[in-house]
């Protein structure tokens, strides 16, 4: 499959489960104990549903959403790190607040 032409029904799944499945402060496994947290920050209210993120950064940023990463920042705290192939056709990292919702970066991949 050409990685450029992901289509949203699939980007959608494969972002849900990157999202909840990985917190990438630990090694590159992502565990059950990594969705556990990941349910119980957004309980807590810590970080913002996925959903809400990803139509913050589509508004901002049009294309289709390729993957998703819900970090913990030293300096920035939880945020969520949404990669979009944009209508340009180019790969765009954007760096949200997960808390907030407030867009921190966009940056070229």
């Amino acid at each position: 499959m050409n990685k450029t032409l992901i289509s949203t029904t699939v980007a959608i799944p494969l972002v849900l489960f990157t999202a909840i499945a990985s917190l990438s402060m630990q090694p590159a496994h992502a565990g059950k104990d990594d969705q556990i947290e990941a349910r119980a920050l957004l309980q807590r209210g810590e970080i913002l549903p996925l959903g809400r993120i990803l139509q913050i950064v589509q508004e901002r940023v049009p294309g289709d959403i390729i993957e998703v990463e819900l970090d913990l920042s030293d300096k920035h705290g939880w945020e969520y790190e949404v990669k979009v192939l944009a209508t340009t056709g180019r790969v765009l990292d954007v760096d949200v607040n997960a808390r907030t919702g407030e867009i921190r970066k966009i940056e070229d991949d």
